[in-house]
């Protein structure tokens, strides 16, 4: 079993930044991906953004230029930093992780971006 928590969400304004954490329950070397994805109100899941091992990054198109994922191996998380955010980002934000062929998720963090 893996569990991720994550943190970091909030209310900004439009142009605004957030960076998003979660913390794994066991190595973060040990996943084979991990990443981010987000529900808005009314619409399905969508890819934010992953890395898969060794550090093969993956960005919705949506955000390519403005967000960043990351990870330190060493506090066992993954981080999703988020600039020029758009109303449009507004949703609630999942921390995901693949391990042994099975899909972990978060809990969720909410992302409200407006003025």
């Amino acid at each position: 079993q893996v569990q991720l928590t994550e943190s970091g969400g909030g209310l900004v304004q439009p142009g605004g930044s957030l960076r998003l954490s979660c913390v794994a329950s066991i190595s973060i070397e040990r996943l084979n991906t991990v990443g981010w994805y987000r529900q808005a109100p009314g619409k399905q899941r969508e890819l934010v953004a992953t890395i898969t091992r060794p550090s093969i990054t993956n960005y919705a198109d949506s955000v390519k230029g403005r967000f960043t994922i990351s990870r330190d191996n060493a506090k066992n998380s993954a981080y999703l930093q988020m600039n020029s955010l758009k109303p449009e980002d507004t949703a609630v934000y999942y921390c995901y992780a693949s391990h042994v062929f099975r899909p972990y998720w978060g809990q969720g963090t909410q992302v409200t971006v407006s003025s």
